[in-house]
């Protein structure tokens, strides 16, 4: 058991590290080439970020573990809202005043309502509801492309993905390592993460999403932490309030597009009457928080971060 912790850990370290080599390696090549930055912010970067979780689902399904690839969409989705928008909110209050973020609050949504029509009314991710999650996500990417270029102001997800664009050198050799590292990195982590997962999960008695809402969920939206303490400190909310927005949707449309189209991942029964509501609740509440321009100050970030403790406990009781 506590070999199978320790390779998880090491598999979610060797995750990370694979993913943001890809793509600071990807972004250099991209430079070198002279790639527009929006075509690669939209592209390279936006689906670059979203690769831990992508390569951990569609290993899981290749693995015949689907739980893991549905516990890790939904636990990265809740994780994002009451802990990655709750802790920074104790650091300093987040602004939702924020012009675009309600178009991007829309997509959200949509993308939230079509993940819950498929696991309620069909049942399973396959081939074909795989599809139209991954139609979804290009729709959205050029949807994103049209605003960059219709607006004159600034856009809080694209200005967000933008980041990793900024500052990149163009050395042939070391963008080269940097994406060789990433390939290697990426499916290495994520063997190491699905393997040693479901045998935890076997070992400690619980279902496989388990593992993906809990210590998957947690480990990928670790960045996403990061990056939105780091917006925190420097006052940035339109930064960090997107960064949410546009992980939430990349999780559903491209994580779980992906996996469909890698094999069949059902929808289990607890997933079904307590990790989607949820999901579905953190969803709605950070909408409300948008549409209404409402502030997530103190108060909003601990009752956040109490709500993501309870159903941490929930599942922990094997009350899901």
């Amino acid at each position: 058991m506590i070999l199978d912790a320790f390779l998880i850990l090491l598999g979610l370290a060797v995750l990370l590290v694979g993913g943001d080599l890809l793509v600071r390696g990807a972004v250099g090549l991209a430079t070198t080439m002279r790639i527009p930055p929006l075509l690669v912010s939209l592209t390279i970067i936006a689906f670059g970020t979203s690769a831990p979780e992508l390569v951990v689902s569609v290993t899981s399904v290749l693995e015949h573990e689907s739980g893991i690839a549905i516990g890790n969409i939904i636990g990265s989705n809740i994780a994002n809202v009451f802990l990655v928008l709750g802790l920074p909110a104790l650091i300093y209050p987040m602004s939702a005043h924020v012009d675009g973020l309600r178009r991007h609050g829309v997509a959200m949504l949509v993308a939230t309502a079509a993940f819950v029509a498929i696991a309620y009314g069909y049942g399973a991710l396959d081939r074909a509801t795989g599809g139209a999650l991954f139609a979804g996500i290009i729709l959205y990417v050029l949807f994103l492309a049209y605003m960059a270029r219709a607006s004159r102001g600034h856009d809080p997800v694209i200005d967000e993905v933008s980041e990793y664009t900024q500052g990149e050198k163009s050395n042939v050799g070391a963008t080269l390592l940097y994406v060789l590292a990433g390939l290697i990195g990426l499916p290495v982590g994520a063997h190491l993460l699905v393997d040693s997962g479901s045998a935890l999960a076997a070992q400690l008695g619980v279902r496989p999403e388990f593992i993906g809402l809990t210590i998957v969920a947690f480990g990928t939206s670790l960045p996403e932490l990061a990056t939105v303490v780091a917006a925190a400190v420097h006052r940035k909310s339109d930064v960090a309030i997107g960064n949410v927005i546009g992980s939430n949707i990349f999780n559903i449309f491209a994580v779980g597009g992906a996996a469909g189209l890698t094999g069949v991942a059902e929808f289990s029964r607890p997933s079904l009457t307590l990790d989607i509501p949820f999901m579905i609740g953190a969803a709605l509440l950070l909408a409300a928080y948008i549409f209404f321009r409402r502030d997530i100050g103190r108060i909003s970030g601990l009752l956040f971060l109490i709500a993501y403790a309870g159903f941490i406990a929930m599942l922990a009781l094997g009350t899901g």
